[in-house]
């Protein structure tokens, strides 16, 4: 290589390193500059309060948590940095397309958009992964997944996963079968779209999907998700007991 040719080709990597930094730099004061999340446990505690719901802790239901991972999250336990690359990737692409997906972002950038709300359009979306990252750099990942799971809307008045768990079915979190718990995975994306109750065959087509997700990543079998899905549902009509 000539020495003029090593000179361009330093420069260019100068320039290059001196664009990551500032990047790294700006990144770092955008951080800074939001919110903290030390707040987000009693920010949780008061939606379940104001809903007159019951609060969640740890351990986790282990269903119903697999289930919420493998259909929102499936990289939930992978690197936070490379967790929070791929939810920023499909956040972008649905605020592209417009879908309003929630189902496009990390589990800690909707836990943060359900704790700090925010505005439309691409300043929200870097302030909700921005919070996603504290989030995941102040939170154990089951710390994480048990807020969330307590600070989601189920549908029919059902907030957190007690909640719903005893509204549609009776048990504890912990007592759902995988039937019941692929359900309630499904719900937090359209809760009046998927109502089991008024479009069961729309939450039926969800249910699949959570199923499906699952045996993809390797906690159901072919044969026990189909199982699930043909079990049937014993869904509590509202004041009336279990249908």
């Amino acid at each position: 290589m000539s020495s003029r040719r090593r000179r361009r080709v330093l420069r260019t990597a100068g320039a290059l390193g001196g664009l990551v930094l500032a990047l790294l730099l700006a990144g770092l004061g955008y951080e800074l500059a939001l919110p903290s999340v030390s707040s987000a446990g009693s920010l949780v505690a008061s939606i379940v309060r104001s809903h007159h719901g019951e609060l969640g802790s740890l351990p986790l239901p282990k269903k119903l948590a697999e289930a919420v991972v493998d259909v929102e999250d499936e990289h939930f336990y992978s690197n936070v940095f490379l967790n929070v690359f791929d939810g920023a990737a499909r956040a972008a692409l649905a605020s592209i397309r417009r879908s309003g997906d929630p189902g496009g972002s990390t589990i800690e950038q909707q836990l943060a958009k359900q704790l700090y709300p925010h505005g439309p359009g691409l300043g929200g979306t870097l302030e909700e992964i921005g919070l996603g990252i504290k989030l995941a750099l102040a939170y154990s990942k089951p710390e994480i997944l048990s807020m969330y799971l307590n600070a989601v809307y189920y549908g029919n008045g059902y907030w957190g996963d007690v909640a719903a768990a005893r509204g549609y079915f009776g048990v504890s979190p912990y007592r759902l079968s995988w039937a019941e718990a692929s359900m309630l995975a499904g719900l937090p994306q359209a809760p009046s779209a998927y109502d089991p109750f008024r479009h069961l065959s729309l939450a039926k087509e969800r249910q699949r999907h959570v199923l499906h997700q699952l045996v993809v990543n390797h906690v159901l079998t072919p044969a026990e998700a189909r199982a699930a899905y043909d079990s049937p549902l014993p869904l509590r009509v509202p004041g009336v007991g279990r249908a």
